[in-house]
């Protein structure tokens, strides 16, 4: 891995559960240690034990992305306890969906300060132990409903904007080693998309049927399909590939 043989330090937001944990398990599969952040550190605890059960080694830490204060403090000490972070995964993320007349201030700013200031905020935070080591792998979670989605005027501008985000960090951070890239996923089973469907009152299992028939494989994502995707980014062979958008939908996107 790196020097001395440590381990590299991978932190992946929104870990406790879905995309987040699922990634977090094979970042550590991959050799990594990782630090599992979410906004309760309690929640991230199963992550960290399902990692250390297989031999990794993993650190749950509790902070609220969108609080600088919160976010200093948690990089601070992931530097601390398991090195200086090279890899970022900026998965955080909530929904407060609804249609355009009915969206609060409260829906808006909510979605951007998770999704956008959050990864603005854990990356600005961690580029200097990139820039330092000559190497780093920025990979942020953006979604199809860039592309617009009914409800989601929050949401999607959100993850359009991460896309922009991405692209800009690539430009400045590359002459260091370091790579920034998105992944734009397509319906992913998860307890985020089950909430959709209980929202809109249909059985998750119809749900997911409905779903699959309209993607081109013929079946939903499931968590490990995007985590296989970060594993490959953040790898130490992916280091030409960066600014990019990759849409993880079963099918042609974007």
């Amino acid at each position: 891995m790196s020097e001395a043989g440590t381990a590299r330090v991978a932190v992946v937001t929104g870990a406790a559960r879905g995309i987040g944990a699922a990634t977090a398990i094979r970042l550590a599969q991959d050799g990594f240690a990782v630090a599992v952040l979410d906004l309760d550190e309690a929640q991230a605890k199963g992550t960290v034990e399902a990692i250390e059960a297989a031999g990794g080694k993993a650190l749950a830490v509790g902070a609220d992305v969108s609080d600088p204060e919160q976010v200093a403090a948690a990089v601070e000490r992931i530097a601390e306890e398991l090195g200086g972070p090279t890899v970022l995964v900026n998965n955080a993320g909530v929904t407060r969906d609804n249609m355009l007349f009915k969206m609060t201030e409260s829906d808006w700013d909510t979605v951007m300060n998770v999704h956008l200031r959050g990864a603005f905020l854990m990356t600005r935070a961690v580029q200097k132990y990139m820039t330092e080591a000559k190497f780093g792998r920025i990979v942020s979670l953006s979604s199809v409903s860039a592309l617009g989605n009914r409800g989601q005027a929050n949401y999607s501008t959100a993850k359009a904007g991460l896309q922009g985000f991405t692209k800009t960090v690539a430009i400045e951070l590359g002459k260091f080693g370091v790579t920034a890239n998105a992944i734009a996923p397509g319906f992913i089973q998860t307890e985020m998309t089950k909430a959709t469907a209980e929202r809109m009152g249909i059985p998750f299992d119809d749900f997911i049927k409905g779903a699959a028939s309209q993607i081109p494989v013929q079946r939903v994502g499931q968590p490990e399909d995007i985590a296989h995707l970060v594993s490959f980014l953040v790898s130490e062979g992916a280091g030409f590939v960066s600014g990019q958008v990759i849409y993880a939908a079963g099918g042609p996107r974007a």
